[in-house]
């Protein structure tokens, strides 16, 4: 299973969780089950690209996306990709994918979405 967590520097286990979801500058990618962890280049619109955050992931077999927190839309094209948002991630990659295991990260709904993030 892959986790996805937006990093605020060059990615990985180490880095920081980008809290600005889709202006992060990479996407670090951890396969849960066999430790391997690979760094994405965000090149969406956010930063001068093609597309959206949620598609580019997608492509990454990503299952679960760990955030501190982003819009509804972005939660809802995500669920349409199947994968499940979790928000509240801090700290480090590594931080945040043990938090996930606890479970003490929140599953992103609509009502919990980011308010500044929403576009009328």
């Amino acid at each position: 299973m892959k986790v996805c967590i937006p990093t605020e520097g060059d990615g990985g286990i180490d880095d920081l969780v980008g809290q600005h979801f889709g202006r992060v500058p990479t996407y670090t990618v951890v396969d849960i089950d066999t430790g391997e962890v690979e760094v994405i280049a965000n090149t969406s619109e956010h930063r001068g690209g093609t597309g959206l955050p949620p598609e580019l992931i997608s492509t990454t077999g990503t299952h679960i996306m760990l955030c501190g927190g982003l819009g509804p839309k972005a939660v809802t094209m995500f669920e349409q990709f199947g994968i499940d948002v979790f928000v509240g991630a801090q700290g480090t990659v590594r931080d945040a994918v043990e938090a996930w295991k606890q479970g003490t990260l929140m599953e992103a709904t609509d009502e919990n979405a980011c308010r500044e993030h929403r576009h009328g």
